[in-house]
């Protein structure tokens, strides 16, 4: 898979990455995966393939099938993706803000669900899966899709410049909910208002976006540290103790750390599963 910043210098401050990839020649060994969360929304197109399916829980043995283009809104939790039948696909990460630049909705609308992209474009996204499947060149597909992402642009001058720095915060730096109270009476709003415009443009409420990439950071680390020492990786990574870690991660993961690793999952955030 192709995964870069988008060519398109006008996507650049709604788009993190845009991938290109080919149909595998073989199916995984797992026929499933947990989807970990990252804090970001996804558009993801599968083309010459079947459908997303996803599933409830472990126990689902049907799932519930979802259209080829989704878009996939932020969320606290994992979710169960059938991976025995893959497909080519074609997609984008999107950045805070990126719901309403493209989509003309707040991304809190979006939160936890995989919305069909036909649903925020109409007709235009049926147009689109026709020209992307039309060929099979990646450098040509991906033209096309960050074309199609320029023309759905809204003339927006960027985040709120108090939610700006809210996200750039809680992206660099581990907070508590004390320093998250912190900025929302900084920004002059009152709390409320401070919450609603940043699940607006991040589609998740500050505390649980915040935990959120924590666990991300964490991810980080365990692929840097294979055997880590858990009660200082704990601190280290803004947890109270290392009870707190594993509850954490159970929660976002379905599995406790030593299990994730003994996984040895090819990326990060897709845990093969039995």
């Amino acid at each position: 898979m192709s995964a870069d910043a988008p060519s398109l210098p006008e996507l650049r401050p709604w788009i993190e990455q845009v991938w290109v990839s080919a149909r595998p020649a073989a199916a995984p060994a797992h026929a499933r995966e947990h989807s970990l969360p990252s804090g970001a929304m996804h558009l993801a197109i599968r083309l010459d393939g079947p459908p997303l399916r996803l599933y409830a829980d472990a126990a689902d043995r049907v799932g519930r099938v979802y259209s080829p283009a989704v878009v996939g809104g932020p969320r606290a939790s994992y979710c169960i993706k059938d991976t025995s039948l893959p497909a080519a696909s074609v997609g984008a990460v999107l950045r805070p803000g990126a719901a309403l630049a493209l989509f003309g909705v707040s991304a809190a609308e979006l939160e936890g669900a995989h919305t069909d992209l036909r649903d925020l474009c109409g007709a235009q996204a049926d147009d689109l899966y026709e020209r992307l499947a039309a060929t099979a060149d990646p450098v040509r597909r991906r033209a096309v899709f960050e074309r199609f992402l320029r023309a759905r642009l809204r003339p927006l001058h960027g985040l709120d410049p108090q939610i700006a720095d809210a996200l750039h915060r809680l992206q660099h730096e581990p907070i508590g909910a004390d320093r998250i109270a912190a900025l929302a009476q900084g920004s002059g709003r009152s709390h409320r208002h401070f919450i609603a415009r940043f699940r607006e443009a991040a589609g998740l409420a500050p505390k649980r976006y915040a935990r959120v990439l924590r666990f991300k950071r964490l991810l980080t680390a365990l692929s840097a540290t294979p055997r880590p020492g858990w009660a200082q990786l704990a601190l280290d990574a803004g947890y109270f103790d290392q009870s707190h870690l594993i509850r954490e991660f159970r929660e976002f993961t379905g599995v406790s750390p030593r299990e994730y690793l003994a996984a040895a999952a090819a990326s990060a955030h897709h845990l093969p599963v039995a």
